[in-house]
């Protein structure tokens, strides 16, 4: 298998990688532990490849998500957790995207799943 090394930008925040998803193994991206949580969720991603610095970040949201509900009614929802208010409008977070389980796919600007327009 090859060791080649490819430069690309993390999906979530553009920092440079150095990828080699061509053996995994040797990828600095797994020197992450991430949970069967983690990885799970990371399968219903538009992302290719992420930097270590994201993946920690991830895997800390999803432990986070699995201790909450997603809020069904407006009053449930905690201000700066789900969401926060930016020249009027409701501005939904990584968090909530999280918790609710799956993607629009309206392009929110704090998605979670790797989706843009």
């Amino acid at each position: 298998m090859s060791n080649s090394i490819i430069l690309k930008r993390c999906g979530r925040c553009k920092a440079n990688i150095d990828c080699c998803s061509e053996n995994i193994a040797n990828c600095v991206c797994s020197k992450v532990n991430l949970t069967i949580a983690t990885t799970a969720f990371l399968k219903l991603t538009k992302y290719d490849c992420l930097c270590n610095n994201c993946l920690t970040k991830i895997n800390a949201l999803i432990a986070q998500v699995q201790l909450q509900k997603f809020p069904t009614k407006r009053s449930e929802m905690i201000e700066g957790l789900h969401y926060y208010i930016e020249n009027g409008y409701f501005v939904f977070t990584e968090f909530y995207h999280m918790l609710r389980g799956k993607c629009c796919q309206s392009g929110c600007r704090h998605c979670a799943y790797g989706f843009k327009n």
